[in-house]
């Protein structure tokens, strides 16, 4: 069965009313969960995307989590925590991988733009007129074509 969760938003009121009885910060395989009991009720905090229970990998950033929303108090169970061997992200880390390639690539595609512009803007740039490249480009095309049919005989 699955645990019954709450999410960001809910807490944030719970915590605003007063009406948080307990938040227990639970140690696990790879992390640590947030549990919180309100009137007679008990229940972990919510990932936001997945509406799977949240995992902290560091308590630092659960207890800078709870700072934030108003939580100061809490207690711990480390019995079950272990450091290694958790739910890992591979997916996420070769999504930031293309991210960073893309930026790097998008960069080096804005400085190509950029110097282009600078190129296209400088007086003292020697320009080929459109006739001059075709011509070139004719004869290039008649060599390689005449290679070819050598090569064939």
């Amino acid at each position: 069965m699955a645990a019954e969760t709450i999410d960001h938003s809910t807490l944030t009121e719970l915590v605003e009313a007063g009406a948080l009885r307990g938040a227990h910060v639970v140690g696990q395989p790879g992390g640590w969960s947030l549990r919180v009991k309100y009137g007679a009720a008990e229940r972990a905090l919510a990932a936001q995307r997945s509406r799977q229970v949240r995992v902290f990998r560091r308590i630092e950033t659960l207890v800078s989590y709870l700072k934030d929303v108003g939580i100061e108090h809490f207690d711990v169970d480390a019995a079950d925590y272990q450091a290694e061997g958790g739910k890992t992200r591979p997916d996420r880390a070769e999504a930031m991988r293309r991210a960073h390639e893309a930026a790097a690539h998008d960069k080096w595609f804005r400085d190509q733009i950029e110097e282009a512009i600078k190129e296209a803007d400088d007086p003292n740039t020697e320009w080929v007129p459109h006739e001059v490249v075709k011509q070139d480009m004719a004869r290039q095309r008649a060599e390689l074509l005449a290679r070819i049919k050598g090569g064939r005989e």
